[in-house]
């Protein structure tokens, strides 16, 4: 074996215990330190691992509300039951997905696929065909639910890339959406909030960060056929 092939190897464990190690230090943050905030770069990282995170059909359907602003986050804390990490956390990301998808988000969708490939607008018509027949078979309450699990998937990309960064998260669904939709305006929009996620650092009195990972063993959970 050449010497790439053992500093590959040696990169290869290294990424793998790393992978490991944060998910295994990441839990859903109950207390965060109110005092420590995130980085202006490391918070761009964050929101570009959303920016990258799939989605089906590739649209994206869903938008990331980034709230620092305190006064706000005090009247949002009472919508999601008076949990702390609403305010104390360094921001709090809102995950919005769309109630529709209509023609006109296609067509936007679309004409950025052409430019990024710098493809004609022509080339894309039988993608944006495929698009609109998708959601055309379906209801708007499974458009919501569609888009809504796009959303979810985003998450899931948010809360790996910040464990691996060593910042703290909790996914929250606890909290009224209707009244997060009517605070943030999003009501007189095509969006609606479905999940959020404080991100920051955890406080040293939060005794869940040393509490035990529980999760099922490999036998209760996979399938392998």
């Amino acid at each position: 074996m050449n010497l790439w092939n053992n500093e590959l190897l040696v990169t290869i464990f290294f990424m793998n215990t790393q992978i490991l190690s944060a998910l295994n230090w990441r839990y859903a943050t109950k207390q965060f330190n109110a005092e420590k905030k995130v980085s202006d770069d490391d918070l761009k990282l964050l929101l570009e691992s959303i920016r990258l995170a799939p989605s089906s059909l590739g649209v994206q359907p869903w938008k990331v509300l980034v709230i620092t602003n305190q006064s706000l986050r005090q009247q949002l804390k009472k919508a999601a039951y008076n949990q702390p990490q609403v305010v104390d956390a360094s921001h709090l990301i809102i995950f919005a997905s769309r109630k529709t998808i209509n023609e006109e988000y296609v067509d936007s969708y679309v004409n950025t696929v052409a430019a990024v490939r710098n493809q004609r607008i022509e080339d894309v018509q039988e993608y944006k065909q495929m698009i609109m027949h998708s959601a055309s078979r379906k209801t708007q309450e499974q458009i919501m639910e569609w888009t809504a699990r796009q959303a979810y998937i985003a998450l899931g990309f948010l809360l790996e890339t910040a464990a691996i960064m060593k910042i703290d998260a909790c996914p929250m669904e606890g909290f009224d959406n209707k009244e997060f939709d009517s605070m943030l305006g999003l009501d007189k929009t095509d969006y609606t909030s479905v999940v959020i996620a404080p991100v920051g650092y955890r406080s040293v009195e939060d005794k869940y960060a040393l509490a035990r990972k529980v999760r099922f063993n490999d036998e209760k959970i996979f399938i392998k056929i």
